[in-house]
């Protein structure tokens, strides 16, 4: 599609509503949509390198990167943020590595700490409002890659953190753009939502790995900064009980309530000043409605997208069952293509 230099980018952001999504018709509901994007998504056929980025405070990011780049690079490179315990193989992430793959566009995922292949380096983890170890990445990509374009995508709590940093940043956003994809941007009442009905079966896939977690953690540091017992990890019901005996307090909150007041990444949206992407289903089983902003609260170059199936992070289309099409493998590439050819 080529776009004509008079267009501003309020023209822009309508222009890139034409690409609808239309649920598949095999894959009735949210629950479907979410389980098959996981299971039937096909893997990344090319090579990831590492990196391991040393950190100020004695930590580091494991970083996945699709290829090398000079440093006189001057092309797009887009910056991955995964969700709740997710990682590489996440099959969103394979799905973005594959998709930019055939733009030839560069990709890097962000570890958020703990999350790759090696536990890190101290007690503290992540969580959905930390955004100064992406604010680092992001410094640090500027002075290896001077004359670089920026693109990120937020996945889950990936795109909360995502949206969070935008906000935080306004007019000094190094990005060019930005996605986040199914952001849980209430978290309080997102975590109430997860802890409902056949919803509990994704939270207790999630809380296993989140205790799996912890449990290593107390068992590896004697000095571990908070009072926590194993058996008091063993026993936490839910992800909002886990949030507010370990997440919350291991990172400066008070409780989970505190947390998620000011890492919920909503009240942030007003403040973003760079073309960004916000998606939505409304069967997602993760989320409660209060994710959706209202259109008053988004700045002309914020753009949500709010479709009445998807699931989480699923969005699964095509109207034959041995062809599926991964909707979001085509959405975002096109709406970066078409904020960098404004």
């Amino acid at each position: 599609m080529q776009l004509t230099a008079c267009m501003n980018l309020r023209d822009l952001l309508t222009l890139t509503q034409h690409y609808k999504f239309q649920s598949a018709w095999w894959l009735p509901g949210g629950h479907l949509q979410t389980l098959a994007a996981k299971y039937l998504h096909p893997r990344y056929q090319g090579s990831l390198t590492t990196e391991w980025l040393p950190l100020a405070d004695g930590d580091e990011l494991e970083l996945c990167w699709s290829q090398s780049l000079s440093a006189n690079y001057q092309g797009p490179l887009v910056v991955l943020l995964h969700g709740l315990a997710g990682n590489r193989h996440s099959h969103y992430v394979q799905g973005m590595f594959a998709a930019f793959q055939q733009l030839d566009w560069p990709v890097v995922l962000m570890h958020f700490r703990g999350c790759g292949s090696r536990p890190n380096q101290l007690p503290r983890a992540y969580h959905s409002g930390d955004t100064d170890d992406l604010r680092y990445l992001l410094a640090q990509l500027q002075q290896r890659f001077p004359g670089v374009q920026l693109l990120a995508v937020g996945f889950s709590l990936g795109g909360n953190v995502l949206m969070k940093y935008c906000g935080e940043e306004g007019d000094k956003n190094p990005l060019s753009a930005a996605v986040a994809v199914c952001a849980p941007l209430a978290l309080a009442s997102s975590a109430k939502r997860i802890n409902q009905g056949f919803s509990k079966l994704y939270q207790r896939y999630l809380l296993r790995q989140l205790k799996q977690s912890a449990l290593q953690k107390l068992q590896r540091f004697d000095d571990f900064p908070i009072s926590l017992t194993h058996q008091a990890v063993k026993r936490m019901p839910s992800i909002e009980a886990f949030d507010d005996g370990f997440t919350a307090p291991l990172h400066g909150f008070l409780d989970a309530a505190d947390y998620y007041h000011r890492a919920s990444g909503r009240q942030f949206l007003p403040a973003i000043r760079v073309p960004s992407l916000i998606i939505h289903a409304a069967d997602d089983p993760f989320l409660a409605p209060e994710v959706v902003p209202h259109p008053a609260e988004l700045p002309d170059w914020v753009q949500h997208e709010t479709w009445p199936s998807g699931g989480h992070v699923g969005f699964v289309g095509g109207r034959n069952p041995l062809k599926p099409i991964f909707w979001l493998n085509e959405r975002i590439p096109l709406f970066f293509q078409e904020v960098l050819q404004r």
